[in-house]
């Protein structure tokens, strides 16, 4: 009896059990609702096959990426106080931190990296909007500042790739403070003669749109993103009038002047490198071994 229930019957169970599987094999496309498969997205780095959205990546999906063969160095920061102000909403302002830490893997909403894009040496820092809306606080600002100071030591291009909600309400003067730290920086690479680089991603908006990421040498959206210091939802309240179809859309501000181009994800590293290059009186670096997928063909519109 004891061998029929420790032999005999697992393994029968075993036989008909069902086996677990993992709920995150596939993705639902936020703009044209199909179902994607999970390594078709990591391969096309988060572009839908079907409609050509892009949806938003992780920051170490960025900088794989934008870095050759995905190599490249963290830039370490130093530490900054958690909470200054004690703050508390409806939760303590040091509990959402953990929560956006655990969630992430980061300390704040900025990580920057050291490394070659398509040949070139680069310090690219990176808002991650999964992190507390990408809001800038101090250790956001202080990672910022950071990378700043590695370009100048290094004498090479810094890109901003940015995703924020604004400045995190959380800490008060102390986020905005770091507005203006950012523009001092910028003004130091300016001085310098090296490149200042932005990549505009969904969404950019508030105080991060109204202050650094607007004072680049070279301005670059990703298609669709939603940029502007307010959203439209609040515009149309406060003006009580339709906005324009479109209206803060990559492709809209591109029409009036407010970014200089508005590239595919796949073809963004070959334009940094290109820009950096010519910024940098470089030559053209030899081929890079590491290859992007190629830029799906947009879905013809319906007749």
């Amino acid at each position: 009896m004891n061998w029929i229930n420790s032999v005999v019957r697992p393994k029968i169970q075993n036989v008909f059990k069902k086996r677990d599987t993992p709920d995150n094999l596939w993705r639902k496309c936020g703009s044209c609702g199909e179902m994607v498969f999970h390594r078709d997205l990591v391969a096309a780095f988060n572009v839908c096959p079907n409609c050509d959205h892009h949806i938003k990546l992780a920051t170490d999906e960025r900088l794989k990426l934008l870095f050759d063969r995905g190599e490249y160095e963290t830039i370490s920061v130093p530490a900054v106080p958690s909470d200054p102000l004690k703050f508390r909403d409806q939760k303590k302002y040091i509990d959402r931190l953990k929560d956006a830490r655990s969630k992430t893997g980061k300390e704040d909403a900025v990580t920057g990296a050291f490394g070659r894009l398509d040949g070139s040496e680069v310090v690219v820092a990176v808002q991650d909007f999964a992190f507390m809306g990408g809001s800038l606080g101090m250790g956001a600002g202080e990672a910022i500042v950071k990378s700043i100071e590695v370009a100048l030591d290094k004498k090479c291009a810094f890109i901003m790739v940015a995703a924020s909600g604004g400045a995190r309400m959380q800490e008060g003067i102390l986020s905005l403070m770091q507005m203006s730290r950012v523009t001092v920086g910028v003004q130091r690479l300016r001085d310098a003669g090296l490149p200042f680089l932005v990549v505009l991603t969904d969404p950019t908006t508030g105080g991060v749109m109204a202050s650094y990421a607007m004072l680049g040498d070279v301005h670059i959206a990703e298609p669709k993103a939603l940029l502007g210091f307010s959203g439209p939802r609040v515009i149309e309240q406060t003006i009580r009038e339709k906005l324009p179809e479109g209206f803060q859309r990559a492709e809209y501000l591109l029409e009036h002047g407010m970014v200089d181009m508005v590239v595919h994800r796949h073809k963004l590293k070959e334009t940094l490198g290109r820009l950096v290059r010519l910024m940098m009186h470089q030559p053209k670096a030899p081929q890079s071994d590491y290859q992007l997928p190629a830029a799906p063909t947009p879905p013809q519109a319906a007749e």
